[in-house]
C-alpha cells in the first residue's frame, strides 16, 4: 500500500508520465516520432512518359549511357566469341541467335513500355517478348544440357520449360491487381 506522500505524488502527476511509471501500461504517442523522409513522387507527363524520357523529336532526354554501354558490352561480347568459334558451324548459330534474339527482346521491351494500355500493339508485343525470351530460354537449356549428366539434363530441361511456363501465366493468364499504397 503506498504511502500518503506517494499519492499525493501520483495524483499530481500528468497521466503521461503516471502511464510511464506504472507497469500495466505504456504512453501512447500522440504525434509520430520519426517522420519519414519518402522521395517525391515521379512526375508524369501529359504524353505518359517518365520524366527523363523525350517527345517524338528528342526534346527532354538526356543520353541511355547505360543502355549504350550494355549494348556495346553485347555486341564486343559476341563479336569475341564469334572470332574464337570460327571453323564450328553449332557455334556460330548459336551466338548469332542469341545475339538477334537479345537485340530483338531489348526492342520489343522498350517498345512495349512505350505502348498506349490495352492498345493491339502491346498485345502484340507481350507475345513477341514471351517467345523471345522463351526461344532465348530453350536456346540456352539445350546448351547446358548438352555438357551435364543425363539427371542433371533432365533436371534443366524441367526447369526451363517451368519457366517459360511460368511466364506464360504471368503474361497472359493472370490478371494484374491494381494496388494501394497507404502511407
Amino acid at each position: 500500500m503506498p504511502s500518503k506522500s506517494m499519492q499525493s505524488m501520483t495524483l499530481d502527476m500528468p497521466n503521461a508520465v503516471r502511464a510511464m511509471s506504472s507497469h500495466l501500461g505504456a504512453p501512447v504517442a500522440r504525434e509520430p516520432l520519426l517522420q519519414p523522409d519518402l522521395p517525391p513522387p515521379p512526375q508524369i507527363r501529359a504524353e505518359g512518359g517518365p520524366p527523363g524520357d523525350a517527345d517524338a523529336a528528342g526534346h527532354g532526354r538526356s543520353f541511355p549511357w547505360l543502355a549504350t554501354a550494355g549494348f556495346g558490352y553485347l555486341t564486343f561480347s559476341s563479336g569475341m566469341a564469334l572470332h574464337r568459334s570460327r571453323g564450328d558451324p553449332g557455334a556460330v548459330a548459336f551466338i548469332l541467335f542469341a545475339y538477334v534474339d537479345l537485340v530483338l527482346l531489348f526492342y520489343c521491351l522498350r517498345r512495349y513500355e512505350r505502348a498506349e494500355p490495352g492498345s493491339p500493339l502491346r498485345d502484340w508485343l507481350k507475345v513477341a517478348v514471351w517467345l523471345l525470351t522463351a526461344s532465348l530460354t530453350l536456346l540456352f537449356s539445350y546448351k547446358v544440357a548438352a555438357v551435364m549428366p543425363a539427371a542433371v539434363a533432365v533436371l534443366v530441361w524441367v526447369l526451363g520449360l517451368a519457366t517459360i511456363t511460368g511466364g506464360f501465366v504471368a503474361f497472359f493468364c493472370s490478371k494484374r491487381r491494381k494496388t494501394s499504397v497507404r502511407l
